[in-house]
């Protein structure tokens, strides 16, 4: 050992020991180093929170919502009542009176329907007088298979198929379903592919609206959320210009469901990208980090190739690599409507969510069913009632930023909940029916509004593991108004008035309850939720 001491060459084999321990603190504080943000963070700092790639993402994922107006509101003109006349020897016979209501009573064969028994489903199947009440039944039959589509792909869209996955098949459906109810042999035939196409239809919204928005940054996510439903009320205009051109039921089921084929084929899948906050939470961060550094480069900004990546919010808040990894896979694996409902601030949320839903619903849909009631040509009064409904998702799109969501949620509701109470305490005679109809014409105004700021809203209030399922509880709550409507405006001519009124006030009083969501963040994980409103 002495000897060694001596030789001073010795000592050159430990140069690499004596070095080394230097190094490993180096590379620690290189990965400490590393820049880890949430995706509303990088979006703001780095890729840019509404640029050419959002602005494209955006207009292509939303032309689906054109497509589930087309498959919504295609009742209106497959499903009416045609009208009717008299036949030559009807009327020399006296079975048929050209000033009768309606034909119920007449002998068969003394009149018949203009345009033919293939005009409508009503003439087709004779869901008149007794049978009329089927006419309805489909339409709630419809808003039924929704409410349980809505469920079901909201959950699929948070898990397994993920944003586009999950539109990429109820697109499929729709095409293949409403192909499929042209060939209708008899009503209840139709009347169950009317039920899967609900059922389809009832994932097209909220998958597309959440793919579409949840690229966007804060700042902007609230004007982008409003904008989608433009897309809707363009989707009615369009459906009413494509009835006019296509008067049978049947050429008219084929026209709509067409569209849904070259879309799913030529724009979504090959030009809309997957939500990086799917792939985050689902622990792809590489394809989540592919996607954010798309976005930098189209948006003509720059995303470091090192020293920046995503993490989930309790990661990004300086939570250790091994903690949040534990934590996010447990939060992911278990991300459904049950830990909403095991959250005491999710489930209050959630319950607000859905009976202002339940209450908003039941005010538009039964609002805009009375346009077949308006005398006028329908397919003029279906185009000018969508157009009518985009002038109230500019203003509120204007103010949603300024006031934020909460106190628009309240003012619109009691807007158009004002103006139905003061149409039911007006009679139809003389002039009131002209005010009455100004009223329902507000009444609309106000509450699409609201209607639409809530998804934007729903959107916000809810973590991005559960947010679909979230936002598919409140679509479930919007089908249940939407199958009630028709049942409230039988109930006569003012009642439906003073109904829509109260649900409308009662809706601007839920809405009391919620938070505000303007400039906050939206949280990727059930525990980063709760500690950032904690915190807040």
């Amino acid at each position: 050992m002495s000897k060694n001491s001596k030789n001073p060459e010795s000592l050159v084999p430990f140069e690499p020991d004596l070095r080394s321990p230097l190094l490993v603190p180096a590379a620690a504080a290189e990965k400490d180093s590393m820049e880890r943000l949430c995706i509303d963070d990088m979006l703001k700092k780095y890729c840019g929170e509404f640029g050419w790639w959002q602005l494209r993402h955006f207009v292509l994922t939303n032309m689906a919502w054109a497509l589930e107006a087309f498959h919504t509101m295609v009742v209106i003109f497959a499903d009416r009542e045609p009208s009717w006349r008299c036949t030559a020897g009807g009327a020399a016979a006296g079975g048929c009176s050209p000033e009768a209501k309606s034909v119920c009573g007449m002998e068969p064969g003394s009149w018949e329907w203009v345009g033919g028994r293939g005009s409508s489903t009503v003439a087709e199947f004779g869901l008149i007088c007794s049978e009329k009440y089927k006419v309805g039944l489909v339409q709630a039959v419809f808003f039924g298979g929704c409410m349980i589509g809505a469920g079901v792909f909201g959950h699929l869209s948070d898990s397994k198929l993920g944003r586009k996955g999950s539109l990429i098949v109820v697109c499929l459906l729709n095409a293949i379903f409403g192909c499929l109810t042209s060939l209708s042999p008899h009503y209840w035939i139709y009347a169950l592919l009317r039920l899967l196409t609900g059922f389809s239809t009832g994932g097209v919204g909220l998958c597309a609206f959440v793919l579409a928005t949840e690229p966007v940054g804060p700042s902007k996510r609230g004007v982008a959320g409003m904008s989608t439903f433009y897309f809707f009320s363009g989707g009615i205009a369009a459906l009413s210009g494509i009835a006019y051109l296509f008067r049978s039921w049947r050429s008219l089921y084929l026209a709509t469901s067409i569209p849904s084929i070259l879309f799913l084929f030529f724009v979504l899948i090959p030009f809309v990208s997957e939500s990086p906050r799917w792939y985050l939470i689902r622990g792809k961060t590489g394809l989540a980090m592919k996607t954010m550094r798309r976005i930098a480069e189209l948006n003509g900004n720059i995303l470091p190739e090192d020293g920046v990546t995503l993490a989930i919010d309790e990661d990004a808040n300086g939570k250790t690599g091994n903690e949040s990894a534990a934590e996010e896979e447990e939060e992911i694996a278990g991300g459904s409507i049950v830990d909403v409902l095991r959250s005491p601030l999710m489930r209050i949320r959630l319950l607000l969510a859905v009976s202002i839903n339940f209450f908003c619903s039941i005010v538009y849909y039964g609002l805009s069913l009375n346009v077949v009631n308006l005398g006028t040509n329908i397919y003029l009064s279906v185009f000018l009632n969508a157009v009518a409904e985009m002038p109230a998702f500019l203003l509120t799109a204007i103010l949603l930023d300024r006031y934020g969501r909460k106190p628009l949620a309240i003012g619109t509701q009691w807007f158009s909940g004002g103006f139905c109470l003061v149409g039911g305490l007006i009679k139809a005679f003389g002039v009131g029916k002209t005010v009455r109809m100004a009223c329902s014409v507000m009444g609309i105004f106000g509450m699409a509004g609201t209607y639409n700021l809530l998804f934007i809203y729903t959107v916000e209030l809810f973590p991005t593991v559960v947010r679909n399922a979230a936002l598919g509880c409140a679509t479930q709550a919007a089908q249940m108004g939407a199958i009630l409507a028709p049942v409230v405006v039988v109930l006569g001519e003012r009642v439906p008035f003073l109904v829509f009124g109260v649900c409308g006030i009662v809706g601007g009083v839920l809405a009391f309850l919620l938070p505000e969501t303007l400039n906050r963040p939206l949280y990727d994980t059930m525990a980063g939720i709760e500690e950032g409103e904690g915190n807040a």
